[in-house]
């Protein structure tokens, strides 16, 4: 999977906060990063808050979203390199300097980068992949996965893998795969309908467990 680095320009205003979490919510779910979607919006949410308190409303920021290595990067970038965030231990009844406890508590590791026109304020989260570019390291995927290596391997030259081919190629080998099953529980006699009925719930069932979103199956 490609885990392209991307980054958006915001104004600090509060009203972008919730902006910003449903586009960190859709890119985190598109690379299959379900598992950290909720400490990564969390910690976006601090961290632009912070610059909204302590650098002003209406400044010019930037959000970035990348992997290092394993790790799921956040980054804000903002003009003021004076205003440092700091790890403050506020007591239970403060209505302030909270934020970066709790990224404290949520992300893995963090910290704040000084250049001479900004700062820029990142925290990173481990993801559980098991390579950059691969699929995160749980039983079903890894099964799904070994399958789907076999079922290739019958329908294509020799020479060719399933780690060679594209997305987009790995899709349409899935629409194949369940297809085929399809077929074959017809010719079997059961009915395809009520299995896809009762793979779909099993499936929202495990994805509602795990934090995932679950899809449709049409």
């Amino acid at each position: 999977m490609q885990r392209k680095p991307w980054d958006l320009a915001f104004t600090a205003e509060p009203a972008e906060v919730a902006a910003l979490r449903r586009t960190v919510r859709q890119h985190l779910g598109s690379w299959g990063l379900h598992d950290v979607i909720d400490q990564a919006q969390l910690c976006v949410s601090e961290l632009v808050s912070n610059v909204i308190t302590h650098v002003g409303h209406g400044t010019p920021a930037t959000l970035m979203v990348a992997m290092n290595g394993l790790h799921l990067r956040v980054e804000v970038h903002d003009p003021d390199t004076r205003a440092l965030p700091t790890l403050v231990d506020a007591d239970r009844d403060s209505e302030s300097g909270r934020g970066m406890a709790l990224v404290d508590a949520v992300a893995d590791r963090w910290g704040v980068q000084l250049h001479p026109d900004r700062k820029v304020t990142w925290c990173e989260f481990a993801t559980g992949l098991t390579a950059p570019d691969g699929h995160v390291a749980r039983g079903d995927v890894t099964r799904a996965e070994a399958l789907l290596g076999i079922y290739r391997a019958a329908r294509l030259p020799r020479e060719q893998s399933l780690r060679g081919l594209s997305m987009t190629t790995a899709e349409e080998a899935v629409i194949d795969a369940i297809t085929d099953f399809l077929h074959w529980l017809r010719a079997h006699g059961c009915d395809e309908e009520e299995i896809l009925d009762r793979a779909q719930t099993r499936f929202e069932a495990q994805t509602a467990e795990t934090g995932g979103l679950p899809c449709r199956i049409q």
